[in-house]
């Protein structure tokens, strides 16, 4: 048996032993309702099941109940995220050289991080900011995204010169990386604020606490982060233990213990590479520039191509309210059973006549009323064998027998009221003051098993809703059942997704063509974003994920982070000193190879977690981050440096021969320079 406390009051057939049961509550008395139905689900959720009768039960509060408990589930796991980013940061930023290594200055970029989730949150909720459930899954975004610049700073530090002062150190790094993190971050910002545009509330919420999480990031990361890096480099002046901050001999070549360090190459002046630096310069790089390199990147590209777009072709739009809730969750077995036994019947859906001044004791109204609802018997999603629950109907029948002349205005309502308080349809009637403010029927739909079925049954009834209103005019009719809330997105999801994917496309373009100084490499930025939302879109339904209102929030993200990596390397390339297109696409790679797998690691770390969330809502943007950081990243580091290389050079003729000169002049002198001593 299942027992459902918000459903139709309409008999249905029994299936086997299997019975749905629905009854009604006081919708006025709300104190009362909500202890009532709190009761009603601790008893049922206590109940031991028996072998002879198994109970599943819902009700009209178990849905904002189990979002809620969904919310609240996943808030343990943000420690774990945090622990696997500072872990991350640390290990990839740290040295065997007790100076040189930057295990503070990564462990307070996380810190950053974090300050800017608390002071965004803070301030959007301060200023009354709704928060929707989709919302609990931006901080392990935020978390994972705000040490991407950090490893971008990070990278251009060790590219400037030791002896420098700290000041000109600073300098220096933020001419490097202060482009190219104020790319990423107006894109980022952007694309969620284009998300604002959406008619759906728990995505709007989600772009906007995420878009100005992102902006508290970028602040802190050039205050904050930037004075920090500021005081670890004034303590790697002082030549001073990482951890004990006491001063330790100066360590030369790669004689590097716990007790010496500071270490630097005395031919350039700078820090030793890291490994991964080396690997990628050394080795990667060069063996990316091959032309049968080229030709395979072209397949591979081609081959990613094809099956996203195959997969495109796949997706299916709907969510399954289930998916709402936590998979523990009754509202799971519920929905679950229901389906089971009772999958031919859909939704039973209300026709609410809105308007006080119909006249139903008036048998031409009445006969406009039933050739109404004999439309909505006609359609296919109906089963023309239920006739509709209406109270009229019964009325008509009961004063028939009762000799109650129900074409009488008078006559009529004098009964009326001890009709409805005997019959069971008082709450079907808004009958006050001696008025009919607004009554309501059911008609029951059948065969409603795919979120296409949903789409057309929302559809036909409204379509047909509105036709009756025409026919019955003045008369305000409605169609409603607490699930078209869901289905309303059917509606306009597609359209809706298309227009922010556009809108957002098109301002990362101009963004790029402001800031990226060739226009051909902005092309190759925004071809890039084309290129991953064309990706996550076919994988993601190759990896059952359904278009719907929350992995729409997902593509929305994967506009913005899409050209996180791809602006980074475009970027690295057009300011390259390097004369051949090769070099400079190498150039870029070692400048920026080992922060982009750092970033991608990091921003994978920090919803990684979330795939062992019981919630649908939240793997599902699991799934959707992982895809956008891996295409992402694959896209930064393979596809576009080969592709940019197709370019030429990027620069005008005579700003490559003015460098060439430059550097042509420099090269005698660069072989012999001497490093000054560090203070």
């Amino acid at each position: 048996m299942m027992a459902n406390c918000k459903t139709d009051c309409i008999e249905r057939p029994l299936a086997l032993a299997f019975e749905k049961l629905g009854c009604f509550v006081d919708e006025e008395k709300i104190i009362e309702n909500s202890e009532w139905l709190n009761t009603f689900l601790e008893l049922l959720s206590n109940y031991k099941q028996q072998k002879m009768v198994h109970v599943s039960y819902f009700t009209s509060v178990s849905r904002q109940k189990e979002l809620e408990a969904s919310s609240a589930s996943v808030i343990p796991l943000f420690s774990i995220t945090y622990f696997l980013a500072i872990a991350i940061s640390v290990l990839s930023c740290s040295r065997l050289d007790c100076v040189r290594t930057k295990v503070w200055v990564a462990a307070f970029g996380v810190v950053s991080a974090g300050m800017a989730v608390l002071a965004s949150f803070g301030l959007l909720l301060f200023c009354g900011m709704p928060f929707a459930m989709t919302v609990a899954s931006a901080p392990f975004l935020i978390l994972g995204v705000g040490v991407d610049d950090m490893f971008i700073m990070i990278s251009c530090w060790q590219k400037t010169e030791v002896h420098k002062a700290v000041e000109v150190r600073l300098a220096e790094t933020y001419k490097e990386a202060g482009v190219s993190i104020t790319i990423t971050t107006l894109t980022d910002v952007l694309a969620f604020y284009i998300g604002l545009l959406t008619p759906f509330r728990s995505v709007q919420s989600f772009c906007m606490y995420t878009s100005t999480a992102l902006l508290f990031c970028y602040v802190f990361n050039i205050t904050f982060f930037g004075a920090c890096l500021a005081f670890n480099g004034r303590r790697e002046k002082g030549n001073r233990h990482w951890l004990t901050c006491m001063r330790v001999p100066e360590a030369s070549g790669d004689d590097n213990v716990c007790c010496v360090g500071g270490a630097y190459d005395k031919d350039t002046c700078k820090e030793f590479e890291m490994p991964m630096n080396s690997f990628f310069k050394n080795h990667y790089g060069p063996f990316l520039t091959r032309v049968w390199v080229k030709v395979l990147v072209c397949l591979i590209y081609a081959g990613y191509l094809a099956v996203s777009l195959y997969g495109c072709f796949k997706i299916q739009e709907g969510l399954d309210l289930k998916h709402l809730a936590a998979d523990s969750s009754y509202v799971g077995n519920y929905y679950d059973n229901e389906d089971e036994f009772f999958s031919d019947f859909g939704p039973n859906v209300m026709l609410v006549v809105k308007d006080e001044h119909f006249q139903y004791w008036n048998l031409t109204a009445r006969n406009s009323l039933d050739l109404c609802l004999e439309n909505f018997k006609n359609l296919t999603m109906v089963d023309s064998g239920i006739p509709p629950v209406s109270w009229l109907h019964e009325y008509v029948k009961f004063g028939q027998n009762a000799s109650i002349d129900v074409d009488n205005e008078a006559q009529f309502k004098v009964s009326l009221t001890a009709f409805l308080n005997h019959s069971g349809f008082s709450q079907d009637v808004n009958f006050t003051n001696n008025q009919i403010h607004a009554s309501r029927m059911f008609v029951q739909t059948v065969n409603i098993r795919t979120a296409i079925d949903e789409k057309n049954m929302l559809n036909a009834f409204r379509e047909t809703a509105a036709q009756c209103g025409k026919l019955l005019m003045p008369v305000d009719l409605i169609a409603y059942h607490p699930a078209f809330i869901y289905f309303d997105q059917y509606a306009v999801i597609i359209t809706n997704t298309i227009q922010n994917i556009l809108v957002a496309t098109c301002a990362m373009l101009v963004i790029s063509l402001l800031l990226i100084p060739n226009p051909l490499c902005s092309l190759w930025v925004t071809f890039s974003i084309v290129s991953v939302i064309i990706g996550v879109a076919g994988f993601m339904a190759l990896w059952n994920v359904s278009l719907d209102s929350v992995s729409m929030i997902n593509l929305v993200i994967c506009i913005g982070f899409s050209v996180d990596f791809s602006a980074h390397i475009s970027y690295a390339f057009v300011s390259s000193e390097k004369s051949s297109a090769n070099e400079k696409a190498t150039d870029a790679i070692n400048k920026l190879g080992y922060p982009i797998i750092q970033g991608a690691l990091s921003t994978i770390a920090g919803v990684v977690v979330l795939a062992a969330a019981e919630s649908y809502i939240f793997r599902t943007f699991f799934k959707i981050m992982f895809l956008v950081i891996l295409f992402g990243a694959v896209h930064g580091i393979l596809f576009i440096p080969v592709f940019l290389t197709f370019l030429g050079t990027c620069k005008s003729h005579e700003k490559n021969q003015q460098n060439q000169t430059e550097h042509s002049d420099m090269i005698p002198f660069r072989s012999q320079k001497q490093c000054p001593e560090s203070d």
